[in-house]
């Protein structure tokens, strides 16, 4: 199943702090560490996410869903705040980062 991950205005001005290949490591290796708590497989791939901030969408895969993939995302959407946040100005608020939306079932 494809899954777009669309960035919100304030995510988007979060993920323009980064390029293509930091984005892609940092939803990769959140999706990894979740993926221990929650039985569903995630891939992040490069291909077809080449302008994931001039797009402000990330297509992710997932496979084996044996979980609530809107719980997952969130849960993902919490954590990455973490690292998006550090290169953010104090005065810079980060709420949801993005909205998960199912593009093929």
């Amino acid at each position: 199943m494809k899954i777009n991950l669309n960035f919100t205005n304030k995510g988007q001005a979060a993920i323009g702090k980064f390029n293509n290949e930091e984005l892609l490591e940092i939803f990769g290796r959140y999706s990894n560490t979740l993926m221990k708590k929650y039985s569903i497989e995630v891939t992040v791939p490069a291909e077809g996410n080449e302008a994931i901030i001039e797009r402000g969408v990330l297509s992710v895969y997932v496979d084996k869903i044996e979980c609530d993939v809107d719980t997952f995302f969130k849960e993902l959407g919490r954590d990455v705040k973490v690292p998006l946040k550090k290169r953010l100005t104090p005065e810079d608020k980060l709420d949801n980062v993005f909205k998960a939306e199912t593009i093929e079932a």
